[in-house]
């Protein structure tokens, strides 16, 4: 028996804002998080690149020390949106524990900054040897450090998923959430992403002639989805994690329900790793629909993916275009906020649906001054718009053509 699975509390660390208001404030004001990328010592000569989406505010996390021994920044964001999320849930420490909770919670790399320390280690400091290097670093670095730190912290004893897929990290960990949820293997699932700052991930993309380079003396006016101007992404940090649950089980402890997840697709292009594939996207924006059992004309809203790399934002405008038909759904790209979050993108970007969702209103894509013809064909929020979201998309595709496509529906729009 497949089981209905809603959202019942959600948290998000991200450049333009940790609290719900101030985030809600850059959205309605067309704030920008990108700030100019920080030299960390590392690459900063080689890399032309020089704008990232950055977590700039104090935070006050408040672990035990017995804690933070295995955390390295990503774990820091992963453990405390969890931690939010669990005070926000009203969940007893006898359900936290009882193994009926999960965990699906991932990052792009684990902890690079930490990793950098290990192979400077190893590399260079040869008359140190390993003496430097501690017990706990390969905890700290490791790929599923987010979700395993989230574990120890709260004594989780349920499924663990460690999603590492890039950009569809944080997506895939509430779609398979979904799905461990819907199919009876859990009752509730934490599910998000983390990604810190590091400039060996801008290094990466700025080698693929993916980031921008042309608004380094203006970094708020950079990334531009679907404009004529826009030359490339924006790395950027942040964390976000929302709590899952069975409908039932939510309702009958009077849980406040922000959402219902209904419908979830994931494939791969079987192809090409690193450029789009317009076969691959739209098939999975298909599936999704088909997952929720909803026709294409029941969606309000596309949380676009829309990174504002050249052929990237043209391939996804031809495949929304080719499911949702002319006047389709209101498309943003809410990257052009904050940058791409890179594992943590499609938490956050669900986060600010459902907090749109809650306002009754729809943000614009932010640079967004002129649209190129090969992407006029969407219905582009151009400023700030009333309107109801009762259906949203979120829509995230990958390095290694993993694509995702989540579905939700306002919580207020349930029979409850």
């Amino acid at each position: 028996m497949k089981r209905r699975v809603v959202i019942t509390a959600c948290s998000a660390i991200t450049p333009i804002g940790y609290d719900k208001a101030d985030i809600i404030d850059s959205l309605r004001q067309g704030k920008s998080g990108v700030k100019p990328l920080r030299d960390d010592g590392l690459l900063n000569k080689h890399i032309h690149s020089r704008v990232f989406g950055t977590v700039d505010y104090p935070i006050d996390y408040g672990f035990k020390r017995q804690y933070r021994k295995t955390m390295g920044p990503v774990a820091y964001y992963a453990c405390q949106v969890a931690k939010d999320v669990l005070e926000h849930s009203g969940l007893s420490q006898e359900f936290i524990t009882s193994g009926r909770l999960g965990v699906a919670f991932g990052s792009t790399h684990g902890s690079p900054t930490v990793q950098r320390d290990i192979y400077r280690t190893f590399f260079q400091e040869l008359d140190a040897k390993f003496s430097s290097i501690g017990a706990v670093d390969y905890l700290r670095s490791m790929v599923h450090t987010t979700a395993v730190n989230i574990t120890r912290m709260f004594g989780i004893t349920g499924r663990v998923i460690a999603s590492s897929t890039a950009c569809t990290t944080s997506s895939q960990s509430i779609g398979f959430g979904y799905e461990t949820i819907k199919y009876g293997m859990q009752d509730a699932m934490i599910c998000g992403g983390a990604d810190e700052y590091d400039t060996t991930t801008v290094a990466v993309f700025d080698n693929l002639l993916a980031c921008s380079t042309a608004y380094n003396e203006t970094p708020q006016l950079t990334p531009r989805p679907f404009d004529s101007g826009r030359d490339g992404l924006v790395v950027a940090e942040g964390g976000g994690a929302v709590l899952l649950e069975e409908f039932e089980s939510a309702k009958r402890r009077g849980a406040s329900i922000l959402a219902e997840v209904i419908g979830f697709a994931c494939n791969n292009n079987g192809g090409d790793l690193i450029l789009p594939n317009l076969e691959g996207i739209t098939a999975t924006l298909r599936l999704a629909l088909e997952d929720a059992g909803i026709a294409p004309g029941d969606v309000d809203f596309i949380s676009a993916h829309a990174t504002a790399t050249k052929m990237g934002d043209v391939i996804e405008s031809q495949a929304i275009e080719a499911v949702y038909g002319d006047n389709g759904p209101f498309v943003t790209g809410l990257k052009s906020y904050m940058g791409h979050t890179m594992g943590t993108c499609g938490v956050i970007e669900t986060i600010l649906t459902i907090y749109m969702m809650e306002q009754g209103f729809i943000a614009p894509t932010l640079n967004l001054q002129n649209i190129d013809e090969r992407c006029r064909m969407l219905r582009h929020v151009r400023e700030v718009t009333a309107a109801p979201i009762r259906i949203g998309a979120i829509q995230n595709f990958a390095f290694g053509g993993v694509n995702t496509c989540l579905l939700i529906r306002d919580g207020k729009a349930m029979d409850k």
